[in-house]
Protein backbone atom coordinates (compact mmCIF):
# COMPACT_ATOMS: atom_id res chain seq x y z
CA UNK A 1 0.00 0.00 0.00
CA UNK A 2 2.62 2.46 1.17
CA UNK A 3 4.46 1.48 -2.42
CA UNK A 4 1.08 2.20 -4.57
CA UNK A 5 1.15 5.72 -2.63
CA UNK A 6 4.30 6.95 -3.65
CA UNK A 7 3.27 5.36 -7.33
CA UNK A 8 0.00 7.89 -7.07
CA UNK A 9 1.98 10.95 -5.74
CA UNK A 10 4.58 10.38 -8.67
CA UNK A 11 1.75 9.85 -11.39
CA UNK A 12 -0.52 12.35 -10.37
CA UNK A 13 -0.09 15.82 -9.42
CA UNK A 14 -3.40 16.54 -7.54
CA UNK A 15 -2.61 13.44 -5.32
CA UNK A 16 0.87 14.91 -5.12
CA UNK A 17 -0.51 18.67 -4.12
CA UNK A 18 -3.61 16.95 -1.76
CA UNK A 19 -0.58 14.62 -0.17
CA UNK A 20 1.40 17.47 1.02
CA UNK A 21 -1.51 18.77 2.97
CA UNK A 22 -2.77 15.61 4.23
CA UNK A 23 0.06 13.42 4.64
CA UNK A 24 -0.61 9.82 3.87
CA UNK A 25 -3.05 7.62 4.90
CA UNK A 26 -3.07 4.54 7.50
CA UNK A 27 -2.48 2.04 6.10
CA UNK A 28 -3.67 -0.80 8.87
CA UNK A 29 -6.17 -3.58 8.31
CA UNK A 30 -9.03 -4.89 10.03
CA UNK A 31 -9.08 -8.37 11.42
CA UNK A 32 -11.07 -10.43 7.83
CA UNK A 33 -13.88 -12.30 9.41
CA UNK A 34 -17.35 -11.98 10.60
CA UNK A 35 -17.12 -9.17 13.08
CA UNK A 36 -15.74 -6.99 10.42
CA UNK A 37 -18.50 -7.78 8.21
CA UNK A 38 -21.08 -7.40 10.97
CA UNK A 39 -19.55 -3.61 12.22
CA UNK A 40 -19.86 -2.67 8.25
CA UNK A 41 -23.27 -3.62 8.96
CA UNK A 42 -23.98 -1.78 11.87
CA UNK A 43 -22.52 1.78 10.07
CA UNK A 44 -24.65 1.48 7.36
CA UNK A 45 -26.78 5.11 6.93
CA UNK A 46 -25.77 6.27 10.59
CA UNK A 47 -23.69 8.50 11.55
CA UNK A 48 -20.14 7.11 12.84
CA UNK A 49 -20.27 8.25 16.51
CA UNK A 50 -24.08 6.04 16.69
CA UNK A 51 -22.25 2.86 14.98
CA UNK A 52 -19.60 3.34 17.09
CA UNK A 53 -21.65 3.05 20.34
CA UNK A 54 -23.81 0.55 19.05
CA UNK A 55 -20.38 -1.72 17.93
CA UNK A 56 -18.99 -1.42 21.71
CA UNK A 57 -22.09 -2.82 22.98
CA UNK A 58 -22.36 -5.38 20.58
CA UNK A 59 -18.47 -6.51 21.12
CA UNK A 60 -18.92 -6.50 25.08
CA UNK A 61 -21.78 -8.60 25.27
CA UNK A 62 -21.06 -11.24 22.66
CA UNK A 63 -17.73 -13.01 23.65
CA UNK A 64 -16.60 -14.36 21.30
CA UNK A 65 -17.92 -12.40 18.54
CA UNK A 66 -18.86 -15.45 16.35
CA UNK A 67 -21.62 -15.53 13.67
CA UNK A 68 -23.00 -19.08 15.88
CA UNK A 69 -22.83 -16.90 19.20
CA UNK A 70 -24.33 -13.85 17.25
CA UNK A 71 -27.33 -16.32 16.46
CA UNK A 72 -27.84 -16.97 20.38
CA UNK A 73 -29.23 -13.57 21.08
CA UNK A 74 -32.85 -12.83 20.45
CA UNK A 75 -34.28 -9.93 19.03
CA UNK A 76 -35.12 -8.08 22.30
CA UNK A 77 -31.22 -8.69 23.31
CA UNK A 78 -30.35 -6.88 19.61
CA UNK A 79 -32.70 -4.50 19.80
CA UNK A 80 -31.23 -3.36 23.21
CA UNK A 81 -27.76 -2.95 21.46
CA UNK A 82 -29.10 -0.16 19.27
CA UNK A 83 -30.17 -2.51 16.32
CA UNK A 84 -33.07 -1.60 14.09
CA UNK A 85 -35.30 -4.20 12.72
CA UNK A 86 -33.24 -3.78 9.61
CA UNK A 87 -29.99 -4.28 10.67
CA UNK A 88 -31.11 -6.83 12.78
CA UNK A 89 -32.58 -9.52 9.63
CA UNK A 90 -29.03 -8.02 7.72
CA UNK A 91 -27.11 -8.73 10.79
CA UNK A 92 -28.83 -12.59 10.85
CA UNK A 93 -28.54 -13.68 7.14
CA UNK A 94 -24.86 -12.82 7.74
CA UNK A 95 -24.46 -14.51 10.63
CA UNK A 96 -26.69 -17.65 9.01
CA UNK A 97 -24.66 -17.41 6.24
CA UNK A 98 -21.55 -18.06 7.57
CA UNK A 99 -22.97 -20.52 10.45
CA UNK A 100 -24.67 -22.58 7.61
CA UNK A 101 -21.26 -22.02 4.85
CA UNK A 102 -23.81 -20.77 2.30
CA UNK A 103 -21.20 -17.63 2.97
CA UNK A 104 -17.65 -19.49 3.03
CA UNK A 105 -15.48 -16.21 3.85
CA UNK A 106 -12.41 -18.87 3.24
CA UNK A 107 -13.27 -19.02 -0.05
CA UNK A 108 -14.07 -15.30 -0.47
CA UNK A 109 -10.72 -14.47 0.92
CA UNK A 110 -8.95 -16.56 -2.18
CA UNK A 111 -11.35 -15.08 -4.53
CA UNK A 112 -10.31 -12.81 -7.44
CA UNK A 113 -11.81 -9.11 -6.62
CA UNK A 114 -14.98 -9.89 -8.87
CA UNK A 115 -15.18 -13.06 -7.26
CA UNK A 116 -15.50 -11.73 -3.82
CA UNK A 117 -17.74 -9.16 -4.33
CA UNK A 118 -20.23 -11.62 -6.02
CA UNK A 119 -20.29 -13.57 -2.73
CA UNK A 120 -20.62 -11.06 -0.47
CA UNK A 121 -23.60 -9.16 -2.32
CA UNK A 122 -25.35 -12.48 -2.34
CA UNK A 123 -26.13 -11.92 1.40
CA UNK A 124 -29.07 -9.27 1.76
CA UNK A 125 -27.73 -6.70 3.89
CA UNK A 126 -24.50 -6.69 2.12
CA UNK A 127 -24.68 -4.40 -1.00
CA UNK A 128 -21.32 -3.56 -3.62
CA UNK A 129 -20.18 -0.75 -1.35
CA UNK A 130 -19.80 -2.83 2.26
CA UNK A 131 -18.49 -5.47 -0.28
CA UNK A 132 -15.80 -2.94 -1.16
CA UNK A 133 -14.90 -1.65 2.03
CA UNK A 134 -14.38 -5.44 2.99
CA UNK A 135 -12.05 -6.23 0.38
CA UNK A 136 -10.25 -3.28 0.80
CA UNK A 137 -9.96 -2.53 4.73
CA UNK A 138 -10.02 -6.19 5.70
CA UNK A 139 -8.49 -8.16 2.70
CA UNK A 140 -6.14 -5.73 1.12
CA UNK A 141 -7.18 -5.67 -1.98
CA UNK A 142 -4.93 -3.47 -4.17
CA UNK A 143 -7.17 -2.38 -6.92
CA UNK A 144 -11.15 -1.95 -5.53
CA UNK A 145 -12.68 1.67 -6.30
CA UNK A 146 -15.77 1.79 -4.41
CA UNK A 147 -17.65 4.35 -7.33
CA UNK A 148 -20.99 5.20 -5.50
CA UNK A 149 -19.49 6.41 -2.07
CA UNK A 150 -20.18 9.99 -1.47
CA UNK A 151 -17.11 11.05 0.13
CA UNK A 152 -14.60 9.90 -2.84
CA UNK A 153 -17.06 11.56 -5.32
CA UNK A 154 -16.78 14.92 -3.29
CA UNK A 155 -13.03 14.20 -2.68
CA UNK A 156 -12.58 13.51 -6.60
CA UNK A 157 -14.68 16.90 -7.56
CA UNK A 158 -12.31 18.97 -5.83
CA UNK A 159 -9.39 17.27 -6.67
CA UNK A 160 -10.12 17.76 -10.47
CA UNK A 161 -11.76 21.06 -9.63
CA UNK A 162 -15.04 20.00 -11.45
CA UNK A 163 -18.29 22.11 -11.38
CA UNK A 164 -20.61 19.22 -10.34
CA UNK A 165 -20.15 15.72 -8.54
CA UNK A 166 -18.89 12.80 -10.57
CA UNK A 167 -21.52 10.41 -11.10
CA UNK A 168 -20.50 6.70 -10.13
CA UNK A 169 -19.72 6.37 -14.07
CA UNK A 170 -17.71 8.97 -13.82
CA UNK A 171 -15.91 8.02 -10.87
CA UNK A 172 -14.78 4.55 -12.80
CA UNK A 173 -13.41 6.43 -15.64
CA UNK A 174 -12.11 9.54 -13.86
CA UNK A 175 -9.97 6.61 -11.68
CA UNK A 176 -8.59 4.72 -14.24
CA UNK A 177 -5.43 6.18 -14.28
CA UNK A 178 -5.26 4.82 -10.81
CA UNK A 179 -4.67 1.31 -11.77
CA UNK A 180 -3.61 -0.87 -10.67
CA UNK A 181 -3.25 1.40 -6.89
CA UNK A 182 -7.25 2.31 -7.16
CA UNK A 183 -7.39 1.12 -3.24
CA UNK A 184 -4.62 3.04 -2.45
CA UNK A 185 -6.10 6.15 -3.97
CA UNK A 186 -9.69 5.29 -1.82
CA UNK A 187 -8.01 4.72 1.24
CA UNK A 188 -5.79 8.25 0.76
CA UNK A 189 -9.17 10.75 -0.54
CA UNK A 190 -10.97 9.48 2.64
CA UNK A 191 -8.13 10.46 4.26
CA UNK A 192 -8.25 13.40 2.84
CA UNK A 193 -12.02 13.92 3.43
CA UNK A 194 -11.56 13.89 6.60
CA UNK A 195 -8.52 15.83 7.32
CA UNK A 196 -9.15 18.44 5.09
CA UNK A 197 -11.58 21.34 5.32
Amino acid sequence: MRHGFRWLIASDPAIGRAAAEAGPPPFDLREPGFPTLLRAIIAQQVSAAAARSIWTRVEADIVPLTATEFLRRDEPALRAFGLSRQKIAYSQNLATGIARGTLDLDRVHRATDDEALKALVEVKGIGRWTGEVYLIFALGRADVWPAADLALAAMVQRLRALDDRPTPAKMRDLADNWRPWRSVAARFLWHCYRAMP
